[in-house]
């Protein structure tokens, strides 16, 4: 077939459809040549490769006729292959557009998509010139988007908390829904999904990374995939495992969880891909142009930094990776109507040839945007980099997850000595860390636990990591857990044994609750969920990952949402403002006071002995109703019952006992009261 060509545009990037044709724009300052591959319907069949016949700067472009929305296409670089000097030219290997909104299948890691001859003497400085057509899924012409920016939620809940989920965990058990919807976002959009999160007191859903992604090479010999989708290729485009339906699948389902409340954030993962090191395929990124999207080692180009532990980096002081990153942002915010993001690893995305940069091209470029500008944005604020604990560094209105919270909380209840003062900290909203600019407490995303590390439930029954089942011999994962087993490790039938347990999950929810800042739930923890004590499972999918409804902790699931009740109905626990000592406006005490259980305030000498394990804070704020609201929130990480003195009521009130972890009826009224060993109590002035 003859097509007469136009120059077209060189933006935007992409495959774009136009009239009754395309306007393909590549980027690749490196490239001689980019052409655009068409397949037949099944993506099986190359039917035609057009040479884009334009070049602006380094962007190759044409207008191509007679491309209809549906149609299949790759892309091929030309260019010199010189891995030595960074560059990886093979035209046998087709590559998807970077830019492509949708895919027609998953990618399958297959021995045809490496540009090197495997097990080759001269190893990746060979040249595989075998087609790879054949396995690489193809992207799919879409139509101009139709969508407006997204329309946001007009309400932030007075007591957010964030739950994090995988779309494929959260749903393939679930009993309720259709098989065919299990594991989808058709599935986390389902009534009975989001009864759930409303239940339990849910406003916004943290999903795991939702872009298309490739399986790690050494997976496959292993008889594994990944599972946690951390190894992203098509950053545009929804992985069709989690969205058969695209684009409109995940709009559909952020429109019913907005429906209920929820928010919608995105886990993205822009830091790396999954074309990994020099040892990895060639599908994307490193065919079209290595040397100006992946950052190279100094002294020898054919190597990558690694500073994301991932294989490589991307080089986010660069024009072409900040377009990359700044579409793929934009697309899942206005074709999926996404809330906001969670940038994995970010201190990568914040980091040039001369290190962290706090005022980075690529946060600026976001704050300009004005489609991104008005959206959450949530730092991962570390990666294994050369100085790269950044938390507390990112810009004010960027929250952060604060593993300072995570730790500190976990030595308090392991019995660590000498951990009150950190623990009051965290209570108060880690100010330390996050008290500057125009900071609040709610920029620290407080977690017990996440995705990566054990379930909450693991945390308090294994002392060691058991990942066998990953297949490296269990040396994946960290070994620092900060856990404890009450004796046993692992599974027990031991009744004392799991009543301890138990008790200690609910501490941890409990005090992750009523401490200031934006408390963020891992998926089933709610419910008892258990890994096996595997602290990495990124590469389980299947049921030692997902959530087992049948099997579920319902009445952890109930102690949750009565916390995340009291929690929303008292401005106390949740204001979104550092607790100091100072009076409020509107309240006649202090907004905390710490309390010895004698009912003193707590002096430098307490405060220094280490073998305390007694926090008392009585907290005060403004009622929504008038008036004040006060509570006192208690905490006892020793192994002994400690009786305490509650402050004198306010006129006409009482201190009622509202929760109290080891499920013992309210106490009566009055200012004497106990909590027992390894407990929470939280006291409401009623």
């Amino acid at each position: 077939m003859t097509r007469v060509l136009t120059a077209g545009a060189p933006s935007p990037l992409g495959v774009t459809a136009q009239g009754t044709g395309v306007n393909a724009a590549v980027f690749s300052a490196h490239a001689d040549r980019i052409d655009l591959c068409l397949f037949d319907a099944s993506g099986e069949r190359e039917l035609e490769r057009i040479t884009l016949s334009e070049r602006s700067g380094d962007i190759h472009h044409a207008d191509i006729p007679g491309l209809p929305p549906g149609t299949l296409y790759g892309l091929r670089a030309h260019g010199p292959h010189d891995p030595l000097n960074g560059h990886r030219f093979n035209p046998a290997k087709l590559l998807v557009d970077p830019h492509a909104r949708a895919l027609n299948q998953r990618f399958d890691l297959h021995d045809l998509m490496y540009g090197f001859q495997r097990g080759h003497a001269d190893g990746d400085l060979s040249r595989d010139d075998r087609d790879s057509a054949s396995v690489v899924p193809k992207a799919i012409v879409q139509a101009a988007p139709h969508h407006a920016p997204p329309a946001l939620l007009a309400h932030r809940r007075a007591a957010p908390l964030i739950y994090e989920l995988h779309v494929r965990g959260f749903t393939k058990l679930h009993p309720v829904i259709v098989p065919a919807q299990r594991g989808t976002f058709a599935g986390l959009a389902h009534p009975a999904s989001i009864e759930h999160l409303t239940r339990i007191g849910v406003t916004s859903v943290e999903i795991m990374p939702a872009a298309a992604w490739i399986d790690e090479r050494h997976l496959g010999p292993l008889g594994l995939t990944n599972y946690w989708g951390y190894n992203p290729v098509g950053f545009c485009a929804p992985d069709p495992l989690l969205a058969p339906g695209g684009f409109v699948e995940v709009r559909a389902c952020v429109s019913a969880l907005h429906d209920a409340g929820i928010e919608v954030i995105l886990d993205i993962v822009l830091n790396h891909s999954g074309e990994s090191d020099e040892l990895g395929p060639t599908v994307s990124l490193r065919g079209l142009d290595n040397a100006s999207y992946y950052r190279l080692r100094s002294d020898c180009a054919r190597y990558y930094v690694n500073d994301a532990g991932c294989g490589n980096i991307l080089a986010f002081d660069r024009a072409p990776v900040l377009a990359l990153a700044l579409d793929a942002l934009r697309v899942w915010a206005v074709e999926g109507g996404i809330d906001g993001f969670r940038f994995d690893l970010a201190a990568t995305l914040a980091r040039g040839t001369d290190g962290f940069k706090p005022n980075a091209p690529l946060f600026a470029a976001i704050a300009a945007d004005p489609v991104l500008r008005g959206l959450k944005m949530i730092a991962e604020p570390w990666d294994i980099g050369p100085g790269g604990y950044q938390l507390g560094n990112f810009p004010p209105e960027w929250p952060e997850w604060n593993d300072r919270f995570r730790d500190d909380t976990r030595r308090f209840w392991r019995g660590d000595a000498g951990m009150a003062g950190k623990m009051a900290t965290r209570l108060a909203g880690s100010a330390d860390i996050f008290r500057h600019g125009k900071a609040r407490p709610s920029h620290g995303i407080n977690f017990i636990t996440a995705h990566d590390g054990f379930s909450l439930a693991d945390l308090v029954s294994y002392e060691r990591k058991h990942n066998k089942a990953n297949g490296e011999d269990n040396r994946d994962g960290t070994g620092d857990n900060i856990s404890w087993n009450h004796g046993v490790e692992g599974p027990s039938d031991d009744a004392s044994v799991m009543a301890a347990r138990q008790q200690d999950a609910r501490n941890l929810i409990a005090t992750l609750l009523l401490s200031r800042g934006m408390p963020m739930l891992s998926m089933g923890d709610e419910l008892g969920r258990s890994q096996g004590g595997n602290n990495n499972a990124y590469a389980q999918d299947n049921a030692l990952s997902w959530l087992d409804w049948s099997g579920g902790d319902t009445e952890l699931a109930a102690f949750v949402a009565a916390l995340a009740r009291l929690r929303a109905a008292h401005p106390a626990l949740a204001a979104d403002l550092f607790l100091t000592g100072g009076q409020v406006p509107g309240a006649s005490a202090p907004d905390i006071v710490w309390l010895t259980p004698a009912g003193g305030t707590m002096t430098v000498s307490d405060w220094e002995n280490t073998e305390n394990r007694c926090l008392v804070a009585a907290l005060a704020a403004p009622a929504d109703t008038g008036g004040q609201d006060r509570v006192v929130v208690a905490l006892n990480a020793g192994q002994g019952a400690v009786d305490i003195v509650l402050p004198v009521a306010d006129t006409g009130k009482s201190w009622r006992r509202m929760i109290d972890t080891t499920v013992l009826q309210p106490a009566q009224p009055g200012r004497a009261a106990c909590v027992a060993a390894r407990s929470v109590a939280l006291f409401a002035s009623r």
